[in-house]
């Protein structure tokens, strides 16, 4: 069935594939950006250019509208949350944030959605004080699925990995390995995972087409020990694997963990999607950064 739906934050990373492939599945896209960053959209889709922080602007911007599915890539906080509910109230069918495994903190490679259940967790009416990027996660989750009059949904990603990566953290560490550089890394027996950013866009719109809510996990199936990681890493692009466990920040390794830090995603297996794994993408996409080919 062909929806009409609205991406906030479409023009960068997993943003910019789920926009191609929910153009792909005949949906009516609209994506609304500050309009910094160029997309290769053309005329197949709409363009609202506005500040997402901006409630009034937002508000306007989307007036007299409505939409079968809204994905919002670029909520931080509760504010952000409560702002969006009072905008779209109204005017979605199904409101889909893009959550983070940073909700769970670190210490498990099994983390699974009902250690932390945002839909009791109750958010004051304005936060004081600074949360850490985790927490300001988890009170979004939870302010749309305490008080959003709509259907609401969440997919706790962990670290997105793709060519069209922009943060280059799977870059550093294939750089510094190619070269024989060392970097810091505390602790290369902590479990990780991951998921590619096609795979990441193909969760988003399954949760936007199924209309299931509430909290999902979603990773690629394999929890790899980094040293296993780092060992794939010098086997396709070689050098050498030079890992300190202590050093200065500006050679902290951006997949530096103290401890494991991996999920379950049964809850969404269940629920009908198919996960990828992680050992056919993740050794190929470091030959191409190796490359210089992405």
């Amino acid at each position: 069935m062909t929806q009409n739906v609205l991406v906030l934050g479409g023009t960068r990373f997993f943003g910019k594939v789920l926009v191609d492939k929910l153009l792909e599945a005949g949906h009516a896209v609209t994506i609304a950006t500050r309009g910094n960053t160029e997309d290769p959209f053309g005329d197949r889709v709409e363009r609202i250019k506005v500040d997402r922080t901006d409630e009034a602007a937002l508000a306007a911007a989307t007036e007299d509208r409505r939409f079968d599915v809204v994905y919002d890539n670029i909520c931080y906080t509760a504010d952000e949350a409560r702002a969006a509910i009072r905008v779209f109230e109204g005017k979605v069918g199904h409101y889909v944030l893009t959550s983070s495994l940073s909700v769970y903190g670190t210490g498990s490679a099994d983390m699974h959605e009902g250690l932390l259940d945002t839909a009791a967790l109750e958010v004051p009416p304005s936060p004081v004080g600074q949360v850490s990027y985790g927490e300001g996660k988890a009170q979004a989750e939870a302010v749309f699925f305490r008080e959003a009059p709509f259907p609401a949904s969440a997919a706790r990603f962990p670290i997105v990995l793709g060519p069209n990566d922009y943060t280059k953290r799977l870059h550093f560490h294939v750089d510094r390995i190619k070269n024989g550089v060392s970097f810091v890394m505390p602790n290369t027996e902590a479990r990780i995972c991951f998921i590619h950013e096609e795979e990441a866009a193909d969760f988003l719109k399954w949760l936007g087409e199924s209309g299931v809510t509430g909290p999902f996990n979603a990773a690629s199936a394999g929890k790899p020990k980094l040293r296993k990681l780092l060992a794939t890493i010098d086997q396709e692009a070689g050098g050498a694997v030079i890992v300190l466990s202590e050093g200065p920040d500006s050679e902290a390794s951006p997949f530096g963990i103290p401890d494991d830090w991996a999920m379950d995603t049964s809850k969404a297996e269940h629920a009908g999607f198919v996960f990828r794994k992680l050992d056919d993408w993740l050794p190929g996409l470091i030959g191409m950064i190796a490359r210089e080919e992405a």
